[in-house]
């Protein structure tokens, strides 16, 4: 589907030069001479390189059609993430380095959504919040209030997060599973 290069938002999948093209950030500019413009940076999806461009208001690119469908996480290999189609039973493997630092927060039969371009998974989406336990923590330093005032701790799964200073070991959490952040204990 074609769309206006002012339409462009972050987020959004391209077809560009051959290749599919994820937007990481846009910046529109309006000179005090000649045409307005977008600043589009841009991160193949299979290279993994990343590409500024600029396009013309009155230029169009192809916005890619990518289909979304939910999957039940199942379980974990060595190279892939596994997870079925609740509907129709269907099983797909998702390569871990596409999953990234995300793959994780998967725990069984955690519902995600998968999205695929021609037939092939590309990314997959989390829910935005999930509870993890909190594995080990520092000890919070009374009157330390000139920082933040959080304190870093591990997950059960492994990852890093910073915590509020009442949050001890074995305590249940709720993360964001965006920017992985701490949300409310349970």
């Amino acid at each position: 589907m074609k769309i206006n290069a002012n339409e462009i938002r972050v987020g959004m999948l391209l077809e560009y030069k051959g290749d599919l093209w994820q937007v990481l950030k846009t910046q529109h500019v309006k000179p005090g001479k000649g045409g307005a413009f977008a600043q589009i940076e841009m991160k193949s999806v299979s290279k993994n390189t990343k590409l500024n461009e600029r396009f013309r208001s009155s230029e169009t690119v192809e916005k890619a059609s990518v289909e979304e469908i939910d999957f039940n996480y199942l379980y974990e290999d060595e190279n892939n993430y596994f997870f079925i189609n609740p509907k129709s039973f269907e099983q797909v493997e998702i390569k871990k380095d596409i999953v990234g630092e995300k793959g994780k927060l998967l725990t069984e039969n955690l519902k995600v959504s998968v999205s695929f371009y021609d037939e092939n998974p590309i990314s997959i989406d989390l829910p935005n919040q999930v509870n993890c336990k909190i594995e080990t923590t520092d000890v919070a330093l009374k009157g330390q209030t000139v920082s933040s005032s959080y304190k870093p701790a591990i997950l059960d799964n492994g990852l890093n997060v910073q915590v509020p200073p009442f949050i001890e070991a074995g305590d249940e959490v709720v993360i964001d599973t965006r920017n992985l952040e701490y949300i409310k204990k349970i």
